[in-house]
């Protein structure tokens, strides 16, 4: 089945089968979050992207695998309702950028641009995005054998940038972020992941970020 990252609240995970990786998508809470489950193929390693909420269903998804981490793309609470479960019950590593660890409910690691999360043999880059939270960051994956893979929190949706409550210099500072860091460095084919709803590529959007700056969200 062609995957398409089409989910709903309560539905099935859409399952992605790169070479060395596999993703799944789910949706969560009453807030539609999305989290993400990524497995290495060759070592079965998993680590989660937003423990976001509905902590049973996460661990279902998660199964005998074991977790290695629990990576949090920022702040808000919509997107760690079920940190502290999931990382009681399988003793994951939690994981933040700096910026935003005083706001989570437990005690993590610290994050910092450039640095990397190993999901076994796979590798995603921190990418330090300022503008929605001080600490939110996207993560990349490098697919040797494919298209560029980016789970992108709050900071970038297909049709804009996240939120900053109307704050010009929180506002400035997200699309200077996601203009530079993202579009300037990364190809048209680059798939993206957001935080909540549907997914899209960088290409599908590239045009309309002049756009996005002029009318300031």
């Amino acid at each position: 089945m062609t995957y398409t990252g089409d989910v709903t609240p309560g539905g099935a995970p859409a399952v992605r089968e790169l070479d060395a990786l596999t993703i799944n998508k789910v949706s969560v809470g009453p807030m539609d979050n999305n989290a993400y489950l990524l497995r290495c193929r060759d070592t079965g390693d998993q680590v989660l992207i937003d423990a976001a909420n509905e902590a049973p269903r996460l661990l279902e998804l998660v199964a005998d695998g074991g977790l290695a981490a629990v990576v949090t793309t920022h702040r808000h609470m919509d997107h760690w309702v079920a940190l502290e479960e999931v990382v009681a019950k399988t003793g994951a590593r939690p994981l933040v950028h700096a910026d935003d660890a005083e706001g989570l409910p437990i005690d993590a690691e610290s994050l910092t641009e450039g640095d990397t999360v190993a999901v076994g043999d796979c590798a995603l880059e921190v990418i330090h995005i300022k503008g929605h939270t001080p600490g939110s960051i996207a993560l990349l994956y490098r697919d040797p054998a494919g298209t560029p893979h980016l789970f992108t929190g709050d900071s970038l949706f297909p049709g804009g940038v996240g939120n900053t409550d109307q704050d010009p210099e929180r506002f400035g500072q997200l699309i200077d972020d996601v203009e530079h860091k993202l579009f300037d460095r990364l190809p048209d084919e680059t798939w993206f992941y957001p935080g909540h709803g549907r997914d899209s590529t960088l290409g599908a959007e590239r045009l309309a970020v002049p756009q996005w700056r002029a009318r300031g969200w």
